[in-house]
């Protein structure tokens, strides 16, 4: 084997361009860093659902990261072994096998969707957890309205939804999804009268388990005002090319059935031989600095994060966190470590169009108020005023015009429809 040798750029190497390594190397500025990422962007992972509806263009919640850090090197590719004592990575690139020296080891691989042990559903479920995710995930919505039209008999097959997961991310991608559904479904005079079905299903007693009941209940309300089924204390059994077997013995005929109930850490961290939890986290001090292994830090959803502000208690894997996180780190790289503290600043989540939730310390909102606090919080935390632009630009034409409905073509997408996630082990958050 060739293995080119490289010496990571002012001493720091990154591995995974997610929010949180690509913010650590962004505050890194001057100083430099190598990333190691699969991919040349970063991924403002809340705004999926929009992404997947229509809302936004899918480009426009990415971030090109030699944009994101201009000083910092990028390394396409993905690590594959770890040598603490010498203070290499190996990576693997489509351009050749690489050792890089570093000082300073960033791990920031986040998370990859957690796939539990349910017959059929790695095979016949769709996820979101990227860009490639939500646009399988807008073509199959969409395909299944055309072929409905093409054969009406097959209306209430095909037109039946089931999402598996009522945390944020099921939450907010459904309304979405529901409300391009049925702006769609105008266009097809043939499935006049056809009444699409969504199904939340999740084994919790009800839905946005970490949001106050208040907030949860109108949430609930408003997406059962639309149509959406709401089944709690219940999961997935089994499923098929068919449908879905549900924990109480009920079959729900369907073509589609998205997974959305959480993440899990990323594997390749424990297969770099770094220190994790029984959840597969990399264990880490205060400071990030990972247990027992001098120069190597970590952050992010791959790792499990103590916060001074809230002892006894580990950061949630969100992007709020992550930022915090990885503006702490930057800071203890460059100069000397603090304990890494931060207090929740509140929780959001949109509904569909005029119609959100929002946690700001003990203010509650809800309604077109929570709607748009939260938009304008994602709005804020999105990088540079050009990608805010595009997204402003995006909302605007979706207020003022119905929403585009041409579907956006994978490669590989009807060759392989059971490749839910082509970089499972590589994705970043």
């Amino acid at each position: 084997m060739n293995l080119q040798t490289r010496t990571a750029r002012g001493g720091t190497l990154v591995l995974g361009g997610g929010f949180a390594g690509g913010y650590v190397a962004r505050r890194l500025g001057r100083d430099g860093a190598t990333i190691v990422n699969p991919s040349n962007y970063m991924l403002y992972t809340p705004l999926l659902p929009e992404a997947a509806a229509g809302s936004i263009e899918p480009r426009h919640v990415t971030v090109p990261l030699r944009s994101m850090a201009p000083h910092a090197d990028l390394l396409l590719g993905s690590a594959v072994a770890l040598d603490p004592e010498a203070r290499t990575v190996r990576v693997e690139s489509e351009a050749g096998s690489f050792s890089v020296e570093y000082e300073d080891l960033v791990v920031a691989l986040g998370a990859v969707t957690r796939m539990p042990a349910v017959p059929g559903l790695r095979e016949h479920a769709l996820s979101v957890k990227d860009v490639g995710d939500a646009i399988r995930l807008r073509n199959q919505v969409l395909r299944q309205i055309e072929l409905a039209d093409a054969a009406p008999e097959s209306a209430a097959w095909r037109l039946t939804f089931v999402f598996a997961g009522a945390g944020f991310a099921g939450v907010e991608t459904i309304a979405e999804l529901q409300e391009l559904v049925a702006g769609a479904l105008r266009r097809h005079p043939r499935l006049a009268g056809v009444e699409p079905r969504w199904l939340l299903v999740d084994p919790s007693e009800r839905i946005l388990g970490q949001t106050p009941d208040g907030l949860a209940g109108f949430a609930a309300r408003t997406l059962e005002r639309r149509g959406i089924e709401i089944v709690t204390g219940r999961a997935l059994q089994s499923v098929d090319a068919a449908g879905a077997v549900l924990s109480d013995g009920r079959r729900i005929d369907t073509d589609t059935v998205v997974w959305t109930a959480g993440v899990a850490a990323n594997p390749l961290v424990a297969q770099l031989g770094l220190p994790v939890d029984h959840h597969g986290r990399v264990r880490v001090d205060e400071m990030l600095r990972v247990v027992d292994m001098p120069g190597v830090w970590s952050l992010g959803d791959c790792a499990a994060v103590p916060n001074a502000a809230t002892p006894g208690e580990l950061d949630p894997p969100t992007c709020q966190h992550a930022l915090r996180q990885a503006r702490r780190l930057a800071r203890n790289l460059r100069g000397a470590p603090r304990a890494y503290a931060y207090r929740t600043r509140g929780q959001m989540a949109t509904l569909g169009r005029r119609h959100g939730i929002a946690v700001l310390g003990r203010i509650h909102v809800r309604g077109a108020i929570g709607w748009t606090v939260a938009r304008g919080y994602h709005l804020l935390q999105l990088p540079f005023a050009s990608r805010r632009m595009r997204v402003m630009a995006d909302w605007l034409a979706a207020a003022c015009f119905r929403r585009d409905v041409t579907e956006l073509s994978l490669p590989t997408e009807t060759e392989n429809r059971t490749d839910v996630d082509d970089r499972s082990v590589l994705s970043v958050a």
